[in-house]
């Protein structure tokens, strides 16, 4: 029964991760509920939601080329450094006590909530950047590092920080999003492989189920009306903020 739960789980967070990210609120408290310690289940999760990102870019690939050539941002140093953040992340995240971990959660995750309401009530007559080169270079290595550390709601806070940018193209975030996520996933992956702290069965049963969401997410979102997508990224970071700072409290 627990592992039906887990394969329902990742299959919603494959959805809401094609959407607006979020996904790991999903397959983390699952995991919790399976026993696993917490840093276990954040490793386990990342490991289990990564072939998922990699499935859900692809199905972005029409937009995701148009999204990198955008003037605005060099999509490709971005991606660089994202590898090197997500390896970063993990790696801090191995050395960090389980305590300080879970207590971080509910504050970086309503941070970028507010970020990202905030872009989304800017004037849309301007689409001009609120950073220049320099500060997307800082601010892209930040997220990427936490990106590796937790990703409960990276996509959340890769919205926000596109939104920083000057992207306000809903569709052309999502495709460029995913590939960052994806590329933070990639290295983290790689450091909690050798770490131990993976529990296999679940992570399969979650990857199973997380791609078969991530291709149905991906197809929805094309379909959805933007406003209603950054609608529900606000909800679903307003939600998950309290949840997990009632839990800590």
């Amino acid at each position: 029964m627990q592992l039906f739960l887990v394969v329902l789980a990742g299959f919603g967070a494959g959805f809401i991760n094609a959407l607006a990210g979020g996904g790991s609120f999903l397959t983390f408290p699952s995991l919790l509920a399976a026993g696993l310690p917490a840093i276990d289940a954040n490793a386990t999760s990342t490991i289990a939601l990564f072939p998922a990102q990699v499935a859900t870019t692809y199905a972005y690939r029409d937009t995701l080329g148009q999204s990198l050539d955008d003037p605005r941002i060099n999509g490709r140093i971005l991606a660089i450094i994202s590898l090197v953040g997500g390896l970063a992340g993990a790696l801090l995240l191995l050395a960090t006590p389980e305590s300080i971990f879970e207590r971080s959660v509910p504050f970086l995750l309503g941070g970028a909530t507010l970020v990202f309401a905030f872009g989304m009530v800017m004037p849309k007559e301007t689409e001009k950047q609120l950073l220049g080169p320099v500060g997307i270079l800082v601010v892209h290595a930040l997220v990427s590092i936490y990106g590796g550390y937790f990703g409960g709601g990276i996509g959340i806070l890769m919205l926000a920080a596109l939104t920083l940018y000057g992207l306000r193209d809903i569709v052309l975030m999502n495709s460029l999003k995913m590939l960052l996520a994806s590329l933070m996933n990639a290295t983290a992956t790689a450091a909690f492989v050798f770490s131990g702290k993976i529990h296999w069965l679940e992570a399969v049963v979650l990857s199973a189920g997380s791609i078969a969401g991530g291709f149905a997410g991906a197809h929805a979102g094309s379909r959805i009306p933007p406003l209603y997508v950054r609608l529900f990224v606000i909800f679903i970071g307003v939600v998950l903020s309290l949840h997990f700072y009632f839990k800590t409290a």
